[in-house]
């Protein structure tokens, strides 16, 4: 199976390379590079990222703008048929400002920007995303995000947990993100947001000093899925 995929970039995206390379280096297949302003996506694509960055400047919110351009509507729709979306940070912000993932993404408590590795907590193992990993199991992967202190109300919250929609969590949690969540999933699992950078963390274990491998393993999980369910 070729694996087909797109990668999105917005004005101020500074991570969109960083996630086509990661694709490429774990697929061995070139991402697609779709502009925030064309209208339609590539067909036939297997798997959307949205990338890291400041979109449109971070203007008004972060992800608000970016939530709002002509590309979005396609994501949604294809999100909507079950295509798998993966949004990293910035991206995470505008899959809750487009509605594709509940909560929102405010300033980190102690109004600092964060940007080191941490240490997650794996909470699901069903989804498209995490079904190669174990309940549980630690997972090493850099963060950079100044606005990653994730919000919602705690009926929004209970019915994440029950509904098993909690991907991963911080071990230690330095950005104030309630119950500490650092990745939630949609209702069906296609669609991941979550602050800490994959993309980052894809090197072999030879290469720790560079992020480490932990993140390479999202990926493939979501290629392994496919492949198994075609």
């Amino acid at each position: 199976m070729a694996f087909k995929a797109a990668v999105i970039t917005f004005p101020g995206s500074n991570c969109d390379r960083d996630m086509a390379v990661a694709i490429e280096a774990v697929s061995g297949e070139p991402a697609i590079r779709v502009w925030h302003g064309d209208a339609q996506l590539p067909e036939g694509l297997d798997f959307i990222a949205l990338p890291g960055g400041f979109s449109y400047g971070d203007y008004l919110r972060s992800g608000a703008m970016a939530a709002k351009s002509p590309i979005l509507r396609a994501v949604v729709a294809a999100a909507e048929r079950g295509v798998p979306v993966l949004g990293v940070c910035n991206g995470f912000q505008v899959l809750t400002e487009s509605g594709l993932l509940p909560g929102a993404l405010m300033r980190n408590a102690g109004q600092r920007f964060i940007c080191r590795t941490v240490e997650l907590e794996v909470a699901n193992t069903t989804s498209l995303f995490t079904n190669g990993f174990e309940s549980g199991q630690s997972l090493r992967i850099p963060v950079a995000h100044h606005d990653g202190n994730y919000f919602a109300d705690d009926a929004t919250l209970d019915a994440l947990e029950s509904e098993d929609r909690v991907a991963f969590r911080y071990v230690q949690n330095a950005n104030g993100s309630r119950r500490n969540i650092a990745g939630v999933l949609s209702a069906n699992g296609r669609v991941l947001g979550m602050m800490p950078h994959p993309e980052r963390a894809i090197m072999p274990a030879a290469h720790a000093s560079m992020g480490g491998a932990d993140g390479r393993a999202i990926f493939q999980n979501v290629i392994s899925g496919l492949v198994a369910a075609a």
